[in-house]
């Protein structure tokens, strides 16, 4: 061979195919120590409480063992290339869950509240499985953009039919089962919000006029998205669901800012929420209240009434210390009838202490950080705006829940994430997993086989 046949070769002959390893081993020792993790704290309240270990320990692991494992398999076989954690972190916040609320149900004999969650649990892990089988691209959903934007103003506007709960009107009650829409119509929304920027991103940064710094779009593009988002922080509003109108405010503001790379909308969302803050904070005396909760957490102990739930959960909090008084031998069950969903952080931060705290909400970190990974991955925008708007869910859903029973900002009333009782929100938050598993697996997956120097 000639040297110049040579030099040609060289490049050929170290240019290959790179093989992405799948971790999905890694998932899998992942999720028995999750599963292993989970039924040592159910046998850890047992043991506190009577001395013995629960005799529902073994069907309690097997039972979250089957789930786990069956999502595993499915994963492996549909999506091989997706992020190893997701799942494994889903599978140890939600078992971490139903041993907070087993934990809580041996002071409520008359209120059990486990049961129901490992049913609706089991019912989430199933909606995992199915999305992550059915929907082999997640760029199928852009496709039902005005679909899901649809079902998600008739979800958001069907509890206006149902008796308020606890002032507000957010849930459905039908045969002792209760349904809270809008934890559906959040996901729905981000369809659409991600459907709809992807395909207007150009119009978005470049058109319009400028404003100081800002440049604003015009009215025909940022028209429709903004009607939709009015409507829906309308409704919630009307039925007193700020925590939910908030939750949705804070990811059209997110996703416009990922959309047009312009900081600017940070700036505007930031203004717009401290002014509806203000108004709704004054007109609203259901809000009026919880703030002047939050400006005075003890006010009703200084005027001999008793602590009220924000001062029980600040009690909870110092109680706990750095690790806590140990699973079982707590008291936040004082803090009254939200225990088991608003305020069950109260319970881990008491009982687990600031360093069993701080591990949940690194999980939880870790959960998002996985997730705007592969949204920034992905090569096309509506995948990339997809995670990051599920992703920014579960972020903004911690921050509001973990600032509000810690005392940092005014209560909302939501659900933690996986963690605390609530049928609608463990459902949801498995059909999150699984939309940010199936995302994953296309953005590691694109760069599969490819050459590399």
């Amino acid at each position: 061979m000639t040297k110049a046949g040579t030099a040609v070769a060289a490049p050929r002959e170290r240019a290959r195919a790179v093989r992405l390893p799948r971790r999905r081993g890694v998932e899998l020792a992942l999720i028995v120590l999750a599963v292993l993790l989970s039924v040592y704290g159910y046998c850890a309240v047992g043991l506190a409480r009577s001395g013995t270990v629960p005799p529902g320990a073994a069907g309690y692991g097997a039972g979250l063992g089957v789930l786990a494992l069956f999502a595993h398999v499915v994963v492996r076989i549909r999506a091989p290339y997706a992020d190893p954690l997701p799942l494994p972190i889903g599978v140890l916040l939600n078992g971490l869950g139903l041993v907070l609320i087993y934990r809580l149900d041996l002071e409520t004999p008359g209120d059990r509240a486990a049961p129901t969650q490992l049913v609706w649990s089991t019912l989430g892990v199933a909606l995992f499985i199915a999305v992550v089988l059915v929907l082999r691209d997640h760029r199928v959903l852009q496709r039902y953009a005005y679909v899901c934007v649809v079902a998600a103003l008739a979800l958001l506007l069907l509890p206006i039919l149902f008796p308020a709960v606890n002032g507000a009107r957010i849930w459905i009650r039908i045969a002792g089962f209760s349904i809270q829409p809008g934890e559906f119509a959040k996901v729905l929304l981000a369809v659409f919000f991600a459907a709809y920027l992807a395909a207007n991103r150009n119009a978005l940064a470049y058109t319009g006029r400028r404003l100081w710094r800002i440049q604003f779009p015009t009215g025909r593009v940022l028209g429709p998205i903004v009607t939709i988002w009015l409507l829906s922080v309308g409704v919630l509003v009307l039925e007193r669901d700020l925590g939910t109108s908030l939750l949705f405010f804070g990811q059209f503001v997110v996703l416009l800012y990922v959309a047009t790379g312009r900081t600017g909308w940070i700036a505007v969302g930031l203004v717009l929420a401290v002014l509806g803050a203000v108004a709704v904070g004054r007109l609203e005396p259901h809000v009026n209240g919880r703030i002047e909760d939050w400006l005075h957490p003890f006010a009703t102990i200084e005027a001999g009434l008793g602590p009220n739930q924000l001062a029980q959960s600040l009690f909870a909090f110092a109680a706990g210390g750095l690790l806590g008084t140990g699973l079982g031998l707590g008291h936040s069950i004082l803090i009254g009838f939200a225990t088991k969903s608003d305020f069950i952080l109260a319970t881990a931060g008491e009982e687990l202490g600031l360093a069993g705290l701080a591990a949940i909400i690194l999980l939880y970190a870790l959960l998002v950080e996985r997730g705007y990974r592969a949204g920034l991955a992905l090569r096309e925008p509506f995948g990339r705006l997809l995670a990051v708007g599920l992703s920014s869910i579960l972020a903004l859903q911690v921050f509001v829940i973990a600032g509000g029973v810690t005392g940092l900002i005014p209560l909302t009333g939501m659900a933690m994430p996986f963690l605390a009782q609530g049928g609608s929100s463990v459902v949801t938050n498995w059909a999150i997993v699984a939309l940010l598993i199936r995302v994953s697996d296309s953005a590691r997956s694109q760069y599969d086989g490819q050459e590399a120097p």
